[in-house]
C-alpha cells in the first residue's frame, strides 16, 4: 500500500515537471530567435547595407516579432 502511494505521488511529481520543462522550453524557443537577430544587429559592423537604411531598426524589430508570432502560432496549432 505505502509503495502504491510512493508510486503515484513519484507520478504527480513527473507530470508536474513535464509541465514545467515545457513552459521552459516554449520560453527559451521564443527567445532565442530574438536573442540571435539582437546579437547580429547589435554587431558593430560598417559593411552591413541594414545599418544605413532609414528603417533598419524597424526592421530588425519587425523581424523579431514575426519570428515570435509565427512561433506562437506553430506552439498553439501543438497543443502546446
Amino acid at each position: 500500500m505505502i509503495n502504491s502511494s510512493l508510486d503515484a505521488y513519484r507520478s504527480l511529481q513527473g507530470q508536474k515537471l513535464n509541465e514545467t520543462m515545457k513552459v521552459l522550453t516554449l520560453f527559451a524557443s521564443i527567445m532565442m530567435p530574438m536573442t540571435l537577430i539582437a546579437g547580429i544587429y547589435g554587431m558593430n559592423f560598417q559593411n552591413m547595407p541594414e545599418l544605413a537604411w532609414p528603417l533598419g531598426y524597424f526592421m530588425a524589430l519587425g523581424i523579431m516579432a514575426v519570428t515570435v508570432i509565427v512561433l506562437l502560432l506553430f506552439f498553439r496549432a501543438k497543443g502546446w
